[in-house]
């Protein structure tokens, strides 16, 4: 495969239905998305699932792309804020072991001591395999609670269901959080 394509006339073929000519696009410019999100993310393994998600929105809105940038940088901005957001998911992802704990009680109100963070460190996995054991309906809501600073109302309406049906799902899902930690003695502190 040669350096230089014809990126319109890609987009046209493709646009008519030809899938080949996607395929083309992708392998022209997967090496320069995948290391703009891994300059973003460094992590090759998130880098390389941001990548794929560009390409899949990027062609999923080709007949929306209007030429008024070049492709590479329409394509490159889809990649930055697939990246950009997905780092914004990783970083929350301790904004929700926190938030879980402040739930269940379990922070302490000192600056802890090396021992007692390691103890903590303990805890907070604890806390994120209780919340991995819970099934979909009950994980995706606390998810989208305290992950995504979703309201309950905002939850209800992504998962088609009541806001009753919210709350009654968050409840359970807490205090099946707490029966899975209070197998471990001395979590709590007693």
């Amino acid at each position: 495969m040669t350096d230089i394509i014809d990126t319109p006339q890609l987009i046209a073929r493709f646009r008519q239905g030809d899938q080949y000519s996607a395929e083309k696009l992708i392998c022209h410019y997967q090496d320069g998305v995948y290391r703009l999100a891994l300059s973003i993310l460094n992590d090759p393994m998130e880098a390389r699932e941001a990548a794929q998600d560009a390409f899949i929105q990027a062609l999923g809105a080709l007949d929306s792309y209007q030429g008024n940038a070049s492709f590479k940088t329409w394509l490159y901005a889809i990649a930055l804020n697939i990246s950009c957001s997905r780092l914004r998911k990783i970083k929350t992802v301790e904004r929700l072991k926190n938030t879980l704990q402040v739930l269940l009680r379990v922070q302490s109100q000192k600056a802890p001591s090396p021992e007692e963070a390691v103890i903590q460190n303990e805890k907070d996995e604890l806390v994120w395999k209780a919340l991995e054991k819970l099934n979909n309906k009950h994980r995706l809501p606390m998810l989208l609670r305290y992950y995504h600073d979703l309201s309950n109302a905002e939850i209800a309406q992504v998962l088609e269901i009541s806001e009753g049906t919210v709350f009654s799902r968050l409840h359970h899902a807490r205090e099946q959080i707490r029966v899975e930690l209070e197998k471990h003695p001395g979590f709590f502190g007693e």
